[in-house]
């Protein structure tokens, strides 16, 4: 496979059982195949992202000891602001080339969870940041839980089974900044090869190219969204309990070509988590003779605290 395919949301939301049927054969075979779509007929309408991206780079524009003084320590940069080259990919020493910020969830009726969290950190020089950071958040969480209901469908479950680990499961949405190179880096990318931790990532248009995927013969392949689309990836987490069924596919953003070194690149990913009590243990569904369990009993919780470690981002 050398493009990514494309499918329309709508088509699962509509009353039509046929063109839910569709969708729901589209996406389970392009998540078998190669691990990401490209979604059409998502909840974020135009305004909201444009207004989002305006915000962002208002915010990674601020000096750089206004920015630090939102990096919060002992919290594995799970909230607030990371600086640039902290976080490098699972088995590699050099740091990405990018900054990065974190909205986390926004707990509703379960005080313990609020408890279990870091809370959100706000942004005082920028009125608007963090009320339209929680607008996105919310369309984007939306978003995926029907793509999760259509998967839950392909593999056999019931259509809501997920509903239950979701919500207000420890999802992140990530503004990245990719500032311009100013020379050469040593052995350094945008973002190195990896595959993400989660159950599914949300990616919102990039503004540039750099976007690549590999597909099953190794190859790089270039993804790139329309406009109104979001490009969608199977996580680690869902791999693990599907037993590599849906596929976590590695990605990476590569450095421009050295004309475009001076410009600079935004990205912004959401990252769907459960609650940590989740168990990713694989799906009966998912075994098989031909398909042995591959992987094993794990908690979602457990889980992200290994990669964390991983990624550099807190301490064994």
């Amino acid at each position: 496979m050398n493009r990514i395919p494309s499918v329309d949301l709508r088509d699962f939301l509509s009353e039509d059982p046929a063109r839910k049927q569709k969708f729901i054969d589209e996406i389970g075979k392009a998540y078998e195949e190669i691990g990401f779509v490209a979604l059409k007929g998502h909840f974020l309408d135009e305004q909201l992202v444009k207004d989002l991206y305006d915000e962002i780079k208002k915010f990674f524009d601020l000096p750089l000891d206004v920015k630090s003084k939102y990096e919060i320590e002992g919290i594995g940069g799970q909230r607030g602001y990371t600086s640039f080259g902290k976080e490098h990919a699972k088995g590699k020493k050099e740091g990405d080339l990018k900054e990065f910020w974190h909205f986390g969830q926004y707990v509703q009726d379960d005080p313990k969870l609020a408890e279990e969290y870091p809370d959100n950190v706000m942004v005082e020089e920028l009125p608007k940041f963090n009320e339209v950071g929680k607008k996105t958040f919310q369309m984007l969480e939306k978003t995926a839980k029907y793509v999760l209901r259509a998967l839950a469908l392909h593999l056999g479950l019931e259509e809501t089974y997920f509903d239950q680990y979701i919500k207000n499961g420890n999802s992140i949405l990530r503004p990245i900044h990719y500032p311009p190179i100013t020379s050469e880096p040593k052995n350094a990318v945008r973002a190195a090869a990896h595959g993400d931790i989660n159950l599914i990532t949300l990616l919102m248009g990039a503004h540039g190219k750099g976007l690549q995927v590999q597909n099953h013969n190794g190859e790089w392949v270039d993804a790139i969204a329309e406009p109104d689309e979001l490009m969608i990836n199977v996580g680690d987490m869902l791999s693990r309990h599907t037993n590599n069924k849906l596929k976590s596919t590695i990605h990476q953003v590569v450095n421009p070509p050295k004309e475009f070194w001076g410009t600079s690149r935004y990205s912004i990913p959401f990252f769907m988590h459960p609650v940590s009590e989740m168990k990713l243990d694989v799906l009966e569904s998912c075994i098989d003779d031909e398909h042995p369990k591959q992987f094993e009993d794990i908690t979602a919780g457990e889980f992200l605290h290994e990669r964390l470690v991983d990624l550099g981002l807190i301490k064994k």
